[in-house]
């Protein structure tokens, strides 16, 4: 296991489940994935909005979309992974409901200097 800063230890209290993806069958497109694994983490959930220029309505091509942020040191998970806040077991990340996760971002451990936070959004 990991060495965890202390900063992390005291603020990543919740658990979520990672699946890694090993690839995708080229005959049958079913992807195929690594046993899932628990991390600790934070959590929130954000809506982002977009707007498309055309159009005098303010309402006009406005599209809301949802996504979670996952807080981390979980130094593994990549673009095209699944995620799942809480623990899960099950092999397939989708039966689960986990999320694909479409951006990893690394930011610098500020305090402690032991291992960089990530930012993982879905």
């Amino acid at each position: 296991m990991e060495r965890m800063s202390a900063s992390a230890a005291w603020s990543y209290t919740a658990k979520a489940t990672h699946w890694a993806l090993l690839g995708r069958d080229d005959w049958s497109g079913q992807l195929s994935f690594a046993p899932p694994v628990l991390f600790d983490c934070d959590y929130k959930s954000e809506a982002v909005r977009s707007s498309d220029a055309g159009g005098t309505s303010p309402d006009t091509g406005v599209e809301l979309a949802l996504r979670q942020v996952i807080y981390t040191e979980h130094s593994t998970v990549k673009q095209g992974d699944y995620v799942l806040i809480g623990e899960s077991a099950l092999a397939d990340p989708v039966a689960a409901g986990a999320a694909e996760v479409r951006t990893v971002v690394r930011d610098a451990d500020t305090f402690d200097r032991v291992a960089d936070d990530f930012r993982i959004l879905t």
